[in-house]
């Protein structure tokens, strides 16, 4: 219990310490007019108030990362607590600030466009196709993931196929409507109920007879039922994303960088939304470590359940807040994701726009842009649901990665403290190179061939980064410091 306690009380302090610094960093202008105020056009950018930017920006990158990932890393043991704390303060955090304020600098660009800016043309082609492909595996994810919750809660009362068109047709209307007719004014109601149901579950684990582990030598071992199958390296930073670090943020970010009135809030709706989240994550880590006894039966119960995070947390919230927490699992274990998902494929939309360079104030233009997307994104709801989770997992944290690389050549760049993202991009790195040797859907390597692959991957990487940027490759067309 006490670790659990300092472990929130730490991302909390670090957001007032570590966050300030990073902001220092950056040097936000609050005289530099933004986007929203200088290139309004009533659909995507549009000045928001503050209170419904941060909620806005909680959802769109909570989803069912915080909940569902925490859930399923929970079964490695407390050293999941380590892993969310100091993944969100020194790399999801600072990931999400800086390719959030990166976009308020240019324009509300999306990250693909950005990526090009400070890591060359070639790989703007390369993550403009990457990511929206992740984007179309996220909006597929999060149309599968709540129909079948939605399906389970209500006992097959309507086919599963009713719930995908109820979600698809929502997801319509939220990627083709302005931003403030539908997002803006459901979202913060939503964000409130998904605070609200952490905060209930985080005071019955506090006046409960529940016993936390806690974060000692002893207890950072792997705890789930086959290490050896399941190693703590890679596969813990893989399966708790967002509520550490996630790719995904940084396809989120724009849109609410379109929306700010002020550089300066950029600490609180980007760094302050990933703490929220991290917050949210250690709730759920730790509520799943006691609920079902120990981790012991933690692991236990979710294999005997197919490793359902769905399940573990429909349970938990009912059986912890009685009525109230059924009420409060279908607004914050639905809808979380449903309005992770409607962003998605609203960024998607903003990509291609960027690319096409297509005017978005005519509808006509937004339906010629999206209607693929959705078609697509349906096709997917017919492969396997395993599958396309696990390949989002790995995509999700690579994106992360190549977010990390282009913020540290930005640093470079602007000749400021650019260690603070070289380091978590050089882990990230190792992560996801060691997670694609070793995972089922990846190479299937030993993990000891596939710890030396992933360094040498890793080492390779570094190296050609630093050629890119220091070596004669780099030529004349780098960014200056004065865009940012």
């Amino acid at each position: 219990m006490i670790s659990f306690v300092i472990s929130i009380g730490v991302l909390v302090l670090g957001y007032f310490t570590y966050g300030k610094f990073v902001e220092t960093i950056f040097a936000p202008d609050p005289k530099r007019e933004t986007p929203a105020l200088r290139l309004n056009d009533e659909v995507d950018f549009i000045p928001l108030p503050t209170w419904r930017i941060f909620l806005i920006q909680f959802l769109n990158i909570a989803g069912l990362g915080p909940i569902f990932g925490a859930i399923a890393g929970a079964m490695y043991g407390p050293s999941a607590f380590l892993w969310i704390v100091l993944g969100s303060i020194f790399a999801g955090a600072v990931h999400d600030y800086f390719s959030g304020m990166l976009s308020v600098r240019h324009d509300g660009l999306s990250i693909s466009e950005i990526v090009g800016i400070y890591l060359g043309p070639k790989m703007k082609h390369l993550m403009r196709y990457f990511t929206i492909v992740l984007l179309i595996f996220v909006g597929t994810v999060f149309l599968m993931g709540p129909a079948k919750i939605i399906d389970g809660m209500t006992n097959g009362y309507w086919n599963i196929w009713v719930w995908v068109a109820i979600i698809l047709a929502y997801y319509i209307l939220s990627t083709l409507l302005p931003i403030d007719k539908l997002i803006s004014k459901l979202y913060p109601l939503f964000g409130i109920a998904m605070i609200l149901m952490s905060l209930g579950l985080f005071g019955a684990l506090m006046f409960g007879d529940y016993h936390i582990p806690e974060i000692v030598p002893a207890n950072l071992v792997n705890m789930t039922a086959d290490p050896e199958e399941t190693p703590l390296f890679p596969i813990l930073f893989v399966t708790i994303a967002c509520g550490a670090i996630s790719g995904f943020h940084a396809t989120q970010s724009p849109l609410m960088a379109r929306c700010m009135k002020n550089e300066k809030l950029g600490r609180k709706i980007f760094y302050g939304t990933m703490v929220t989240e991290g917050v949210v994550a250690l709730i759920w880590a730790a509520v799943a470590m006691v609920f079902f006894g120990n981790v012991n039966g933690l692991n236990e119960m979710m294999a005997a359940h197919g490793n359902n995070a769905a399940w573990a947390a429909n349970e938990i919230s009912v059986n912890m807040l009685g009525q109230v927490g059924g009420l409060l699992a279908l607004l914050g274990i639905v809808a979380a994701p449903i309005t992770s998902g409607d962003t998605a494929f609203r960024s998607a939309r903003l990509i291609l726009s960027d690319i096409f360079k297509s005017n978005q104030r005519k509808i006509r233009n937004r339906l010629l842009i999206s209607v693929p997307l959705f078609v697509v994104a349906f096709v997917l709801t017919l492969v396997d649901f395993g599958i396309i989770w696990r390949y989002f997992a790995w995509s999700n944290q690579t994106l992360a990665t190549v977010v990390l690389w282009t913020i540290t050549a930005y640093l470079m760049d602007a000749k400021k403290a650019y260690w603070v993202t070289l380091l978590p991009a050089i882990f990230m790195s190792m992560v996801c190179s060691t997670y694609i040797l070793i995972a089922p859907e990846g190479f299937q390597l030993d993990n000891t061939l596939a710890y030396i692959g992933g360094g040498f991957i890793t080492l390779f990487i570094t190296g050609l980064f630093l050629w890119y940027k220091l070596g004669p490759s780099y030529r004349t067309g780098k960014v200056l410091a004065e865009k940012g």
